[in-house]
């Protein structure tokens, strides 16, 4: 057992306060969790008992600061976990903080693939809409369902290529060009080869 030997208040947080035991540092805490929990100066305690609270003292803070971070937008669970990791919250915080927001409904991979994929299918190919959900942390399977549900995309090609070739003259050089703009977008083979194919000949009637 320990003893509690000073609670003061953080310099830069008027809502937290440092916990000493036996007249050393031990932890940084919610003012709110050491009054539910009791905490005063002289209480003997064990370090994990104290450590149990810290938990749910720092659980309180990283679920708020999760809240406001997805405030605005939707994140991916890989977008909340790296957030928390460099305000310094623990991995067990971190892990528990995940699975009560997935349980609330506030973090789900698929629905966020499938908004950002809709959201971009007019400026980007599928390729590149997936690399980008990938490296946001969005599993394969969801990433792959998302610009799967995209469908054909030669019709946002022909709008980006028509855009691409403005002044312009339609060369073979030129056009040559615009299909490997289109690769670089992220589309298909096939669809930067049907735009490239309708902007040339549109140009050329």
């Amino acid at each position: 057992m320990k003893t509690i030997t000073d609670i003061t208040p953080q310099v830069k947080s008027a809502t937290r306060c440092n916990v000493f035991l036996d007249g050393e540092f031990f932890c940084g805490m919610n003012l709110e969790t050491v009054m539910k929990n009791r905490l005063r100066v002289g209480l003997t305690v064990t370090e994990a008992e104290l450590e149990a609270i810290q938990l749910e003292s720092d659980l309180h803070t990283a679920i708020d600061k999760a809240m406001t971070y997805l405030t605005g937008s939707v994140k991916t669970e890989k977008q909340v976990r790296d957030y928390l990791k460099e305000k310094g919250f623990t991995y067990p915080v971190i892990a528990r903080v995940i699975e009560k927001l997935a349980d609330y409904g506030f973090l789900n991979d698929e629905y966020y693939a499938k908004r950002y994929a809709e959201t971009y299918a007019d400026k980007k190919g599928a390729r590149l809409i997936k690399l980008e959900l990938r490296k946001k942390g969005v599993k394969d399977d969801a990433a792959d369902q998302a610009v799967e549900d995209l469908g054909d995309q030669t019709d946002a090609a022909i709008a980006i290529a028509k855009k691409y070739m403005r002044g312009k003259e339609p060369d073979l050089k030129t056009v040559q060009k615009l299909y490997r703009h289109l690769l670089s977008k992220g589309f298909g083979y096939d669809e930067a080869k049907a735009a490239a194919d309708a902007v040339r000949a549109e140009e050329e009637d």
